[in-house]
């Protein structure tokens, strides 16, 4: 199996000066902003978590501690 190098020999490539370095006008121009990158954002919410979700985790996360607490009491008597 014969390996290639992926990088060319500088003194093969164009555009090179004697020790590897880029001349000005050689070099693409600098890459531009994208502000239309991927699609239009249409909903966008600004509120956080809604009330029903957070009082529905709250209620089964104080279960689950009262359920360990019950357990923890259990386990001394």
């Amino acid at each position: 199996m014969s390996h290639v190098n992926p990088d060319p020999e500088p003194e093969r490539t164009t555009g090179l000066e004697p020790g590897g370095s880029v001349p000005p006008g050689e070099t693409p121009p600098a890459e531009s902003s994208m502000p239309a990158a991927g699609p239009q954002e249409t909903h966008n919410p600004t509120r956080g978590w809604a009330v029903a979700p957070l009082t529905l985790i709250l209620i089964v996360v104080a279960l689950v501690a009262a359920g360990f607490l019950a357990y923890a009491v259990s386990l001394m008597v």
